[in-house]
């Protein structure tokens, strides 16, 4: 039978591996969102530069279907 001490012993260690393992994950998270983040600031930047080359903030006036057909049409 085993004795107190080695109870705890047993009980310190599950302990300390699930905190090596609760530590690995939160730093895998933080890499998950820095990666995320720096995503972010370059698909804003993208919109920046596309909402730029927009005409009028694309809000362009009322279109005809037929300015926009093929010339072979």
């Amino acid at each position: 039978m085993p004795s107190a001490q080695d109870i705890t012993e047993q009980r310190l260690i599950a302990l300390e591996m699930k905190a090596s393992y609760a530590e690995d994950l939160l730093d895998q998270l933080n890499l998950t969102i820095y990666q995320q983040q720096q995503l972010i600031e370059r698909l804003v930047h993208e919109i920046h530069h596309l909402r730029q080359q927009v005409p009028d903030g694309g809000t362009g006036g009322v279109r005809n279907l037929r300015d926009e057909l093929p010339p072979h049409y």
